[in-house]
């Protein structure tokens, strides 16, 4: 299967233009092509994941990656998906960040001898004259079809500030400057980002003219990306130092039953067939399939040395032997109600929390589990059958454990 069609056999491609043209560069690794990151973090987060993984898959295809961060477009602000207005950040903590995002990408991305571009839009956007700007690219631009735009649409009640209005132009500038400097043809981006990378091939068309060949892509990066890289309790970040190569394994490990097949298609390097195989797991099979998605993702962040010792200590952590090491609460027939305890009850009697309340807000916020499994329904309850199967490990946070037992 060439490199194209197994982007679409994987899920990857939601809306694309010019589909001709991109399946022979990308078959024939002859695309350049560029992603934006804006470091709004000193971390990147597994939000980014989707993006990280497609320039690897194509690198290795032979086409040729440009990272671009949004040193530039980050002092503005992004508002796609946003109900309000992003934070101010100096220049200093935006080039401290884009040095960290730099660090994370090479794990991906391979930049020696130019097989791939490290580009900073800074470069290009800070130095632009206002008065020049506007003369230049204000004319390519039709408010009425800017505010036609989902991303602006959707903070028009709340309100829009002229600082993020001018986010699309500064992204399309962005395709404009590579186009020429780079040679960069082709763009990819989340589906909130279709109309400001359509934006950027418009601006090539009315500058640059007809004959200019320019393309978008749009793959579904940040509505899938933002789905899989937040948890209710925040984001899991690529730092180890944010987010452990352990918890990092564990929330992949922990992932819908329904999610599993879809990110080991979306996120992973196996091998479709392999993948297919999965189709009819179940049960059992399922917790198979997602210990090893979380294998594989957190070598790819953090190696296979990490991925392994991870792997080990998550099996490890709810084994029988090692359960019995576990601090122990156990409750008898006057802890239940109606022959069941429920969560909120299971947390407080283990000591876990300290209130009824205080065990809903942890439950709310994805905090807690059983035997490593999250629990998100604060309604959940066991009945002592469930608690005397096997050994019944309750958790809290990353480092709060309690084995329960249960006598009658």
């Amino acid at each position: 299967m060439k490199v194209y069609e197994e982007l679409q056999a994987r899920g990857l491609i939601a809306q694309i233009t010019n589909e001709e043209e991109v399946r022979e560069l990308i078959n024939n690794g002859k695309a350049t092509f560029y992603i934006g990151f804006d470091p709004t973090a000193d971390s990147l987060h597994v939000g980014h994941f989707m993006a990280l993984s497609l320039m690897k898959r194509l690198q290795m295809a032979g086409n040729r990656p440009i990272a671009l961060i949004g040193g530039g477009t980050a002092m503005v602000g992004d508002p796609s998906g946003r109900t309000d207005m992003r934070q101010m950040m100096t220049q200093e903590t935006i080039e401290h960040n884009g040095e960290c995002f730099k660090k994370q990408m090479a794990r991906f991305v391979d930049f020696s001898d130019g097989k791939a571009l490290l580009i900073n839009n800074a470069e290009w956007l800070l130095d632009l004259n206002y008065v020049n700007l506007l003369r230049e690219v204000g004319t390519c631009f039709s408010v009425n079809t800017m505010l036609r735009a989902e991303c602006y649409k959707q903070r028009m009640e709340k309100g829009l500030s002229f600082l993020e209005f001018n986010y699309m132009i500064m992204q399309s500038y962005d395709f404009y400057e590579l186009y020429q400097r780079y040679g960069c043809s082709m763009q990819f981006g989340g589906d909130d980002q279709w109309s400001n990378m359509l934006g950027g091939t418009e601006l090539i068309r009315r500058k640059l003219g007809k004959s200019a060949y320019a393309m978008t892509i749009t793959l579904l990066l940040n509505s899938e990306g933002k789905k899989m890289g937040k948890t209710q309790s925040g984001a899991v970040w690529l730092d180890p130092n944010k987010t452990s190569p352990f918890d990092f394994y564990q929330y992949w490990r922990n992932v819908a039953d329904d999610d599993v097949l879809r990110c080991l298609r979306m996120l992973t390097f196996l091998p479709l067939e392999q993948i297919d195989e999965m189709d009819s797991w179940e049960g059992s099979q399922l917790n198979t399939a997602k210990e090893i998605l979380a294998f594989e993702l957190t070598k790819l962040v953090h190696g296979e040395e990490e991925a392994t010792k991870a792997q080990e200590g998550a099996r490890a952590l709810f084994s029988r032997g090692n359960a019995v090491d576990m601090p122990t609460t156990e409750i008898s027939e006057a802890d239940l109600t109606d022959g069941r305890i429920d969560i909120l009850g299971l947390l407080v009697a283990s000591g876990l929390c300290s209130s009824r309340g205080d065990a809903r807000r942890n439950v709310q916020q994805g905090g807690v589990s059983v035997n490593g499994e999250k629990v998100t329904d604060i309604a959940a309850s066991y009945l002592p059958e469930d608690i005397q199967a096997e050994d019944f490990v309750l958790r809290r946070g990353k480092k709060n454990y309690c084995k329960i037992t249960f006598e009658g």
